[in-house]
């Protein structure tokens, strides 16, 4: 990847600016802020750790400095507070995101976009209908936060590697997002049949309890920010995943948020669904095959956050 901006220099925007220089998924980052010094002083604080990782040009802009952007991220907004849901955000944020689409695609109509600001399936949402950018190139982070939060919590239970755990969070990133279980399972052995599976294990093999781990999946964001004020380091590496996958010739499938088709029986809406992600963008959708109760609990994440959509001014 040659040149990414990343618009919002708050604690999620800087994250991820550090964790894309520290990959080295960049050679060159811009990072825009309403607040230029706070951006100023995350791109010098950056920069002056470059000698020890990837040479990289990070620098402090304006949306007329991001000509040329490959990728743009978008993070800003008003950032979610303890008890307060990602849906309670949405018109506040869906005006942010309309001003910054209307400046950020005159200066970078043909770079590929990452939406992370919250309630982020409404935001993909509104950036499709105030941007016109090809629908390819809009990429709502979605899910990919909820599913690393799943591989890494079953990992945690039956103490396995969490690359070895294969799971997906569809639906909203958010109260409404569901577990597809029946595409689960660690290392090709389906999670439900997984303590059976093994043998002389030296560690103790708990139960699988379900509806537990929903629960900390869909929490984890509310507990987090009651105990330190914000989350960012998960969402950075999430966002850093996506930003892999666009520097790639050869597709990635991962959960990412974005505009449905009837898929599903889902329409008009922007949510999470395993997608191919590549150098061009959104290259495909996998139409994995989910259980009846499973389609069932996408069309209600859907009708969630429709409801939230018909409820804001676009």
């Amino acid at each position: 990847m040659n040149k990414v901006t990343i618009i919002g220099a708050g604690s999620v925007g800087a994250t991820i600016a550090y964790t894309v220089a520290l990959q080295g998924q960049a050679s060159e980052i811009l990072m825009i802020d309403i607040n230029n010094a706070k951006a100023e002083g995350e791109a010098m604080d950056i920069r002056q750790g470059s000698p020890y990782f990837s040479p990289v040009k990070i620098t402090a802009g304006d949306y007329a400095d991001a000509v040329d952007s490959d990728v743009v991220i978008i993070t800003s907004g008003i950032p979610r507070k303890a008890g307060q849901s990602r849906l309670e955000l949405a018109q506040t944020n869906v005006n942010v995101m309309k001003d910054i689409a209307q400046k950020i695609t005159k200066y970078a109509p043909n770079a590929i976009f990452i939406i992370v600001s919250n309630p982020v399936d409404v935001m993909t949402y509104a950036f499709h209908k105030f941007s016109g950018v090809p629908e390819n190139k809009i990429i709502g982070s979605g899910t990919t936060l909820d599913t690393a939060r799943l591989r890494s919590r079953i990992g945690e239970l039956y103490n396995v590697a969490q690359k070895n755990v294969h799971a997906y969070v569809f639906g909203e990133h958010g109260d409404s997002s569901f577990v597809t279980w029946s595409l689960a399972n660690i290392s090709n052995v389906p999670v439900d049949k997984y303590k059976d599976s093994v043998s002389n294990y030296m560690h103790e093999c708990p139960e699988l309890d379900k509806n537990d781990i929903e629960d900390y999946i869909r929490k984890s964001g509310g507990r987090i920010i009651e105990r330190k004020g914000a989350t960012f380091y998960a969402i950075a590496v999430s966002v850093c995943e996506i930003l892999k996958a666009l520097g790639k010739s050869i597709d990635t499938n991962m959960c990412v948020s974005t505009m449905m088709h009837g898929e599903y029986g889902v329409d008009d809406c922007c949510l999470s669904t395993l997608v191919s992600v590549g150098k061009d963008g959104i290259t495909g959708k996998i139409l994995v095959p989910l259980s009846d109760e499973e389609i069932a609990l996408l069309q209600k994440s859907a009708d969630s956050l429709k409801a939230v959509i018909s409820s804001v001014d676009l």
